[in-house]
């Protein structure tokens, strides 16, 4: 039996976190949700990497869901589930709020918790195999305002809707016509292609991409989180950027640009 545990890589400019429960289709456990903050930090203040990519152990699935073997002894009173709950919120808060790009590489079982883990990153690329649900209305378990609202942020309230009412499991063809996932491709070509795409951005400017992600999740924030003043701040860290000198003079000598982060 494998210890489940959330593993950490760096490759390059890629930083790899993934989800390693074998034994039980890679659910995340309460320690990996504890885990999540650490390693994404870790990612964050690595000038080297440039974008996190999300996977599940071994070669079966992404990630079926919480495990709900341990909600017995984590999560029945209801002093656990606050805590285990804060454990959970600062897990996806750490995924939501890093500013590097982040990409879910999914296979087979997306589901529950595993979704939520993708629709907390900013990209989406899954296998033809690949399978999605929410089954929290077949456990009687309420989810949290925050995921709804990426959720709805991604496909609309109708198939947001449709996805929480009845519980079921779909296909990658349905995710792509939701507008779940950004792109499907064949099992055998899914690391290659999830590495190649990411690979692409990194290589593009890493101020400019700061400054696109914040102001898409700007443009989707509400009240309070709705900083106007540090996403124009941004913007115009890149126009006095060396790595815009950079892109201009790359641009007339015909060649492509160094970017350096600053």
């Amino acid at each position: 039996m494998t210890e489940p545990s959330l593993l950490s890589k760096k490759d390059g400019p890629i930083g790899w976190m993934i989800f390693n429960n074998p034994d039980r289709r890679n659910a995340v456990t309460y320690e990996m949700w504890a885990a999540m903050p650490g390693i994404l930090a870790d990612f964050a203040a690595d000038p080297v990497i440039q974008v996190i990519v999300i996977r599940g152990g071994g070669e079966q699935t992404f990630i079926s869901g919480a495990d709900i073997s341990q909600f017995e002894a984590k999560r029945s009173a209801p002093a656990d589930q606050a805590h285990y709950n804060a454990i959970f919120g600062k897990g996806n808060a750490a995924l939501v709020d890093i500013s590097k790009p982040t990409i879910a590489m999914i296979r087979r079982h997306c589901i529950g918790g595993g979704l939520g883990i993708a629709v907390g990153c900013d990209l989406r690329i899954a296998a033809d195999d690949a399978r999605f649900g929410i089954p929290a209305a077949l456990l009687g378990v309420g989810y949290a305002y925050e995921g709804v609202k990426r959720l709805v942020d991604l496909v609309g309230p109708s198939f947001a809707k449709e996805i929480f009412y009845t519980g079921r499991q779909f296909d990658a063809g349905e995710a792509l016509a939701m507008g779940l996932v950004n792109r499907v491709v064949p099992l055998a070509e899914l690391e290659t292609y999830t590495r190649e795409y990411a690979t692409r951005i990194a290589g593009n400017a890493p101020l400019t991409v700061k400054a696109s992600k914040l102001a898409v999740e700007t443009a989707l924030a509400e009240g309070a989180r709705k900083d106007l003043q540090a996403a124009h701040r941004a913007v115009e860290a890149c126009n006095l950027s060396e790595d815009y000198q950079e892109g201009r003079r790359a641009f007339l000598e015909k060649r492509r640009p160094q970017f350096k982060g600053r």
